[in-house]
């Protein structure tokens, strides 16, 4: 069972035109004109509608330990009420220990995520301090 998004404007990075679109599971397989219903398929007028692919949120706090306390979010709930609202990616925000690198402190940060994001993740990080330490690539 699938969606099929019909006659909307597609809104992305750098295009809008009227088209369809075809889902699968979490996945956008089709983008085109006159696009086939499958069998169990949903179809969705969306004509004189905007269609968005999804969104980036570009700065999340999700497990964040700050000043003795943790954010609420952990990935898995923070992410799938994102998707709930139409963000597809997140880019959470990393905060190497002190005295660690800033490759050191994201591959900890990775690991210590303790549920499974419903959506694609990536991480920008922050230097607290500046030293040989911060830049190394260990």
């Amino acid at each position: 069972m699938g969606l099929v998004i019909r006659g909307g404007t597609i809104v992305n990075a750098g295009e809008r035109f009227e088209a369809d679109v075809k889902v699968e599971g979490r996945t956008i397989t089709a983008i085109g004109s006159d696009l086939p219903k499958g069998t169990g398929d949903t179809v969705i007028d969306a004509g004189g509608r905007f269609v968005l692919p999804g969104f980036i949120d570009p700065h999340v706090h999700m497990e964040l330990p700050f000043m003795g306390t943790v954010s609420i979010d952990d990935f898995e709930t923070g992410t799938a009420s994102g998707i709930a609202g139409g963000t597809t990616s997140i880019i959470d925000f990393c905060i190497p220990a002190p005295g660690t690198s800033l490759i050191a402190g994201l591959e900890t940060w990775k690991c210590a995520t303790t549920a499974s994001p419903a959506s694609r993740c990536s991480w920008h990080t922050r230097a607290r301090s500046w030293s040989t330490t911060t830049r190394s690539t260990r």
